[in-house]
């Protein structure tokens, strides 16, 4: 049975045997209802626990919820204190009849679950960090040279040279301090984006068969890259190529990913983006809450780098095609318990833009919740191969696997 499907058979378990004990209850006994009700939303909490803990989150991030009870215990608490106040409210001066007392249930109910909810996301959004800011590594990555960057192209055979001429001017002193390499990966062009980009030097130039989006190309040039450190950035060198050094610095003193932000408090911005994309990218921001319990100042910069194994098991576990790729990214690494550095970067926003707001916006709306799906599927599960790779003790039991 699929997450989604457990969680929900739970959930209506826990809310039938909280409905019927408030109502045989209020109907058999004389006791005051705040009791009754008390008692009832009391072992409702406990089956709840005991079944999600055993069943449902036995391979989410918020698995890490139930390895404890402080906070499972004040949140409930407090919903069902927010549940005993207003089914008394309700049923002042009412008869203890059926039909009152469900309705009344019903209200008290429905104020809990949403008291629940946002208590649970608070506590689990200060769990996520935690577990993201301090570098969680300090054996070296794996890989045959210091440093792979990533370039997705489409349609690029007019700068694509310049693009690889610059990044090879900025980063190519690090040929003789470890090894260099610059993939680019054309995403099914039909121009000479990479016959222009053989031409122009890059190390390796991947051709996709058809055009299937930024979050494939980059995953094809990350599987195929030897670094030790993974990083990838725009064709349109938005960011300076010298900014990636920022990055490699983060990741050898140990973080799993480090990542550029346009709303970091240092950021500058160059060119500044249209007015249109501005919006857009709040609104895709704040539709990040959908999948990510971390508030990320910004989760589309195209400037971010890996840990050679963190990176492989990330876009090996990936799915998604599209500009959504990032925010999958982000959910892997929570689901993870992975460490994450946000950077500060200098922005010069293209004219030429590849990025159409309305259509590629839609569709990364489809590909947030298609993120939540695969989640609920488990097509995000690691394996005992993976777990290792990232340092989780294997136990076991899938439910009780713990980051070390």
């Amino acid at each position: 049975m699929s997450f989604f499907r457990r969680f929900l058979a739970i959930a209506a378990i826990v809310a039938s045997v909280d409905f019927a004990l408030v109502l045989a209850g209020s109907l058999t006994t004389s006791l005051p209802l705040w009791i009754v009700d008390s008692g009832a939303i009391l072992c409702a909490a406990l089956l709840s626990f005991v079944l999600h803990r055993a069943l449902s989150f036995a391979a989410e991030p918020a698995r890490r919820w139930y390895r404890g009870t402080r906070h499972y215990v004040i949140a409930a608490a407090v919903a069902g204190a927010f549940d005993v106040g207003l089914f008394s409210l309700v049923m002042m001066n009412r008869d203890r009849v059926a039909q009152e007392i469900l309705l009344a249930k019903t209200l008290g109910f429905s104020a809990a679950v949403i008291v629940r909810l946002g208590l649970y996301r608070r506590v689990m959004m200060s769990h996520v960090r935690s577990d993201q800011q301090r570098p969680s590594r300090g054996e070296p990555a794996e890989g045959s040279l210091r440093l792979s960057l990533v370039i997705p192209a489409y349609f690029e055979e007019e700068r694509i040279a310049e693009t690889i001429h610059s990044v090879e001017r900025a980063l190519g002193f690090l040929r003789s301090e470890g090894g260099f390499e610059i993939i680019v990966v054309d995403d099914g062009s039909t121009d000479a984006t990479s016959e222009q980009a053989r031409a122009a030097g890059a190390d390796v130039v991947l051709t996709q068969p058809q055009n299937l989006g930024k979050g494939a190309a980059v995953r094809a040039g990350t599987l195929a890259a030897q670094g030790r450190s993974i990083a990838f950035t725009d064709a349109d060198l938005s960011y300076e190529p010298t900014q990636v050094l920022a990055l490699l610095e983060g990741l050898e003193q140990g973080w799993d990913a480090v990542v550029g932000s346009r709303k970091h408090t240092a950021t500058t911005t160059v060119v500044a983006a249209g007015r249109l994309r501005e919006v857009g990218g709040r609104i895709i921001n704040g539709f990040t809450s959908v999948v990510l319990l971390g508030q990320y100042r910004d989760t589309q910069c195209g400037l971010k780098g890996f840990r050679s194994e963190v990176a492989r098991v990330l876009f090996g576990k990936s799915k998604v095609n599209g500009f959504a790729f990032d925010i999958e990214l982000f959910h892997l690494i929570e689901r993870y318990r992975c460490s994450l550095l946000e950077v500060p970067v200098q922005v010069t926003n293209s004219e030429q833009s590849t990025v159409h707001v309305a259509r590629d916006g839609l569709a990364l709306v489809r590909d947030l919740f298609r993120i939540r799906r695969n989640a609920h599927l488990g097509e995000y599960e690691l394996t005992t191969e993976e777990k290792t790779t990232l340092g989780f003790s294997v136990e076991p039991s899938p439910a009780n696997v713990a980051r070390r």
